[in-house]
């Protein structure tokens, strides 16, 4: 990519360091990118300029909405709650099936949309005017936006808004550090259970995944799972059911787990919707290996998004899509039948109804 040179809306970023030899070496995401002066990393929108690596992200807004919290998905937190969604461009992923490329993917190319410049106080503002119960850092990848979540999370940590990650969960330890005192929750895109599958259609690793989604269970961080499942490329029930069973056994099996349908977009147009009876199949399987939270997403039988007591069976929330019913009959975190724990967070609400 050409150089740019930084503006009065860029700002420095953080999480870097810069060698003898002028190379910034960005300790943001597990793409550790060294960057020569006048690159970027590989998400585009950081750019070395004269040593300094600047964050070309900050505060460009090309996402402000009002969400129902499952659409995240999140179904254990503050359920039936909203939370005010923004983005900035970026990602340091390229799926082939990003439903969201057309923002995600611009600085890759070179692009930089201005966006709507909105400072954090500006959205702390918004979210509590709206009736938010959290701010979503949500449709492209929050985490080359660090800086802009930063300063807006602790923000809304203060007036008592909970903030919330949707994330591919390729982070750094060192990331997530700095972070976790102002993260509350976090749904991690699980894109495969196979290292050769991110390699070749994500650009990344798998590893480092799963390790942010063991740091964020060790960390207090409420976590929920999704996995997108692509008709030939991680539908394979052993593939399925290693992914299940690496969520039951180190993140646990009260760990929510979104199975989600696919349908053709962006560089996987000749690819079919996933069949409903592969998506019954995995949801069985995640059962099997102990999960008692298994959710599917995205198909036509909406029974697999209530909550269901994996005790004595009772229908706790009852969801009818993302907004239309939403039925909350938990007591003080408990079923109201035979009393069992049900993980999550403010899992005792009103409910939303439609």
């Amino acid at each position: 990519m050409s150089a740019r040179a930084s503006t009065s809306r860029d700002r420095e970023a953080r999480l870097y360091e810069t060698d003898a030899d002028g190379v910034a070496h960005c300790h943001l995401c597990a793409h550790r990118c060294r960057i020569p002066e006048g690159k970027r990393g590989i998400c585009g929108a950081r750019q070395n300029v004269g040593g300094t690596l600047f964050t070309l992200v900050y505060g460009r807004t090309i996402s402000q909405h009002v969400d129902p919290v499952e659409k995240k998905p999140l179904y254990h937190f503050y359920p039936g709650s909203t939370a005010y969604s923004i983005a900035t461009p970026g990602c340091n992923f390229h799926c082939r099936w990003c439903q969201n490329w057309q923002i995600s993917q611009l600085p890759r190319v070179g692009a930089l949309p201005e966006g709507r410049e909105t400072t954090p106080e500006q959205i702390v503002a918004a979210a509590r005017h709206s009736g938010s119960r959290s701010i979503a850092y949500t449709y492209t990848e929050p985490t080359v936006f660090f800086e802009y979540a930063y300063d807006t999370a602790r923000l809304a940590r203060e007036i008592g808004l909970a903030n919330i990650y949707v994330t591919n969960g390729y982070m750094t330890a060192e990331m997530l550090e700095t972070f976790e005192p102002y993260l509350d929750a976090a749904n991690v895109d699980l894109k495969a259970f196979r290292d050769e599958t991110y390699r070749r259609y994500v650009g990344a690793r798998l590893e480092p995944v799963l390790d942010t989604m063991k740091a964020m269970k060790r960390l207090g961080i409420w976590l929920e799972v999704t996995t997108l499942v692509i008709p030939g490329l991680n539908d394979d029930p052993e593939e399925l059911r290693d992914a299940a069973a690496f969520v039951a056994h180190e993140l646990g099996t009260d760990t929510p787990w979104h199975i989600s349908r696919f349908f053709p977009a962006y560089k996987m147009t000749n690819l079919p919707p996933t069949p409903v009876e592969t998506l019954q199949q995995a949801r069985e399987i995640g059962l099997a290996e102990g999960l008692q939270f298994v959710y599917v997403g995205n198909a036509p039988d909406e029974r697999c998004q209530d909550t269901i007591c994996p005790s004595c069976g009772r229908v706790l929330i009852r969801r009818r899509g993302y907004s239309d019913v939403l039925v909350n009959i938990v007591q003080k975190g408990r079923c109201p039948d035979c009393g069992a724990p049900i993980a999550g967070v403010g899992m005792a609400g009103q409910g939303r109804g439609g």
